[in-house]
């Protein structure tokens, strides 16, 4: 029942999502400790928002603890990239984050960090899957919350303020309170608002917040910033004055941004934004890292800066490995999900906004005005999505077509290429591509296709999706 995906262990709460099965996961991960000698090493364990993440925290916390494994909790609610700071801080051979991230809110998981505070590769996951198999249940053991904090097993800590400082102390503190800003900040029910209402107040801007309650239902929508779950926003930071609206997903890993006219900035977009301000204006040089389903526009502004843009499967564990091999300045994916160079190993939404908002205020220009100029000079890129829910039978079905048979629609473009490195894509001569992969955390088939143009990006997604009768 324990599988990860490309995001970590994830299921339907009270199906796959279980105090049985964390038990499970967690008491595979200490015999992997053990087998390894870093019983020593501190295992950083935090949790978001969602339905029984608190609880299940402290039911991992507590099968570590009646090992005598030492574990750091932190004691309330926290961004991802926060336990990943801290996880790569304290060294942790392990660290945990008890969260779902974007996915609806009948689902929980946990994302497994490796040494460094990084996403787990996947000859860790399939070691643990591993050792998950040939365990002897009747061996696993746990104690009481209460009993393993009196033996000092168990710490609460609050790495906040640190986290913080971290992201304060490379950041332009002194353009942003010239630009004087004026922000709406959403953080989707999640975990964000704090640390990033911090960093912006710290900066003196004038920030307001909407949907911060605690809402484990997340408003009814999808914790994910997209164009379809920010209409409210956009509305609000149009009705408002506002310079610019910011969303962080669920465990505030990724990033959603609203233009002060209540446009909507796609994640490549940002991607985009971000290389050409850390390469341009900060002086930042070396190449960037996007993966299969993300803009090539970076390809082509890295070439004209001499630089080298790098294609990697999904999963941010590809892009992390890829930058810290070729020293690139930034790595990101279309759904939203970026860092940079110098900072943790994996997404941070927070770090992304801060960066953003320095954007703009060294800039001066709305980000809409520096697309245009971006787009002046590097061409069009237009990307449509598609996403189609999946039985495992009819999976199994297009999985034979797509990658035993390597059937391909008559496309009305010329092929370049075609890769099968992280499902099917193909690359046409005229610098377009479509790409139709299956979903590493939710039960979907996604087709992605970029060209220079709205109608040809649909019909390309129209021909692949009639190719394989998708409804």
């Amino acid at each position: 029942m324990i599988k990860f995906g490309t995001g970590g262990f994830r299921g339907i709460i009270g199906d796959e999502f279980t105090r049985e099965n964390l038990e499970v996961l967690s008491f595979a991960l200490v015999k992997i400790l053990k087998e390894k000698n870093e019983e020593k090493s501190p295992v950083v364990i935090g949790y978001d928002r969602r339905f029984l993440s608190d609880l299940a925290a402290k039911w991992i916390a507590c099968v570590f603890a009646a090992e005598g494994i030492e574990v750091q909790l932190i004691n309330h609610d926290a961004p991802t990239p926060m336990i990943m700071f801290e996880a790569k801080r304290k060294n942790s051979f392990f660290g945990l984050a008890v969260t779902a991230s974007h996915n609806p809110a009948e689902y929980n998981g946990v994302k497994v960090f490796t040494r460094g505070g990084r996403d787990a590769s996947k000859e860790v996951t399939d070691e643990i899957e591993a050792q998950i198999a040939k365990l002897n249940l009747s061996e696993l053991k746990t104690m009481e919350y209460s009993e393993a904090i009196s033996a000092g097993l168990i710490k609460e800590i609050d790495p906040q303020n640190d986290y913080i400082d971290s992201i304060l102390q490379v950041i332009d503190t002194t353009a942003i309170k010239n630009g004087n800003l004026k922000i709406l900040l959403d953080p989707m029910f999640g975990v964000s608002r704090t640390t990033l209402q911090t960093i912006l107040l710290t900066c003196r801007c004038n920030v307001d917040v909407m949907h911060d309650r605690h809402d484990p239902l997340f408003g009814g929508r999808l914790p994910s910033p997209s164009i379809k779950t920010l209409g409210s926003l956009s509305g609000r930071v149009v009705q408002g004055g506002y310079d610019l609206g910011i969303a962080t997903d669920g465990d505030a890993d990724r990033i959603g941004l609203i233009d002060r006219d209540g446009t909507f900035i796609h994640p490549n977009d940002i991607l985009v934004l971000l290389y050409y301000y850390l390469h341009e204006y900060k002086g930042w040089k070396g190449p960037v890292v996007r993966n299969v389903a993300t803009t090539h526009c970076l390809d082509r502004m890295a070439e004209s800066f001499g630089e080298r843009c790098y294609e990697v499967p999904v999963g941010f564990k590809y892009i992390s490995s890829k930058m810290d091999e070729t020293n690139a300045v930034i790595g990101g994916e279309s759904s939203g999900g970026l860092t940079v160079r110098g900072h943790i190993h994996g997404k941070d939404g927070i770090y992304a906004g801060a960066l953003l908002i320095e954007m703009r205020s060294v800039l001066g220009k709305s980000f809409t005005e520096i697309l245009e100029d971006i787009h002046e000079r590097y061409g069009n890129f237009v990307m449509h999505e598609s996403d189609f829910h999946m039985t495992p039978k009819y999976k199994e079905k297009l999985m034979g077509i797509l990658f035993e048979d390597k059937k391909l629609p008559e496309f009305p473009w010329e092929i370049e290429k075609v890769s099968y490195q992280d499902g099917c894509k193909v690359y046409f001569k005229n610098g377009g591509w479509i790409i139709c992969r299956f979903s590493g955390t939710e039960p979907l088939l996604r087709i992605y296709s970029e060209m220079d143009n709205s109608q040809d990006a649909i019909e390309s997604c129209r021909v692949f999706r009639d190719f394989l009768n998708l409804k």
